[in-house]
This record gives structure tokens, sequence and C-alpha cells, in this order.
């Protein structure tokens, strides 16, 4: 799948999953560059904190060869992107908003 598919799916999915609270950018298989902007096209949640001891997406086809990312990279990601990162529980409930690296 390519970079624009991926986001006019993301898009569909958002018009037409209306009853749907939150879509999911999964960055492993999409790409950092394409989940950030992925931010934009409907989706509202980021996952994905990887080691590289899980290489799969890569040997899938995605973009990412060492799928690795900390909080605090996905965080940086999402506020380039003009969004405010806040981490959740599994049922979507604030834990804490993180502090801007410095």
């Amino acid at each position: 799948m390519n970079t624009i598919e991926d986001l006019r799916n993301y898009a569909v999915s958002r018009i037409y999953l209306d009853n749907f609270p939150h879509i999911k950018a999964y960055w492993p298989m999409t790409g950092k560059e394409c989940a950030q902007l992925s931010l934009s096209f409907g989706t509202d949640d980021m996952d994905g904190t990887i080691d590289d001891t899980t290489r799969i997406y890569s040997m899938a086809g995605s973009e990412e060869e060492k799928p690795s990312m900390s909080s605090d990279e996905i965080c940086t990601l999402i506020r380039q992107a003009g969004f405010i990162p806040v981490e959740r529980d599994s049922l979507y409930k604030p834990i804490c908003l993180p502090t801007p690296s410095v």
C-alpha cells in the first residue's frame, strides 16, 4: 500500500465509521511520516512503541526497516503535526499529559 492510498483509507474511514470514536494510525506498518500525516486525515491515535526485535513489519513490506520509536519520539511527531499528545489507557482515558522534551 502506498502513502496516498493509506491516507485516503484513513479519511474515508473517518467519514464512514462515524460510530467509531477513535481511528488508529499504526506507524510500524505505514511508516512514521504517513502516520504523522494521517493525523490530519482523521486518525486520532498513533500506536506503536516497538523495539527492533519485531521485524515482521519490515519483512511484510513496511517502510520501516527497524520499527523502533520511543514515547518521546511519538510525542514529537504529534507536536510537529500540530496536535497535542496525550497518553491514554486502553479505554482512552487520559493517563497523564506528557511534558515537552527539551
